[in-house]
């Protein structure tokens, strides 16, 4: 990750952190870029919890299996570092819409309440942020 992009994702996070942001769980992909991300995520939202990395979130993942590691972990708030296309279709499979088109540009975040732990999410959208919206 470059120097900028780090900055970027700072300021990022900083809104998050500001706007309540506080997961108790970090999932990643095991890829570098995605570990990167999450451990910065970690530093600036006081995760103290080691990262979870996890091969559901590679790029070919699918929204399903990820859905699955997210309920099997039972936390309250969990943050998700990954890659798309796999992003973008997990937050309109988290929605109940596979049909939405979602752009994630890199740096983003999607804070998506469910409702129903059931084997579909049933999503409600609160907020989503790009680094132009955090003033980077």
């Amino acid at each position: 990750m470059t120097q900028e992009g780090k900055q970027k994702l700072r300021g990022v996070l900083d809104r998050a952190r500001r706007a309540g942001a506080c997961p108790s769980v970090i999932l990643t992909s095991p890829l570098k870029r995605a570990v990167e991300t999450a451990e910065i995520a970690a530093s600036i939202l006081d995760v103290a919890d080691d990262l979870i990395r996890t091969n559901t979130l590679t790029p070919t993942g699918s929204p399903e299996r990820v859905w699955k590691e997210i309920r099997a972990r039972k936390a309250d708030e969990v943050l998700i570092a990954g890659h798309e296309p796999l992003l973008s279709t997990l937050v309109a499979f988290l929605l109940g819409c596979d049909a939405l088109m979602v752009r994630m540009k890199k740096g983003a975040l999607v804070c998506v309440d469910v409702e129903e732990e059931g084997t579909q999410p049933h999503g409600i959208l609160n907020w989503m942020l790009i680094s132009k919206l955090a003033g980077q």
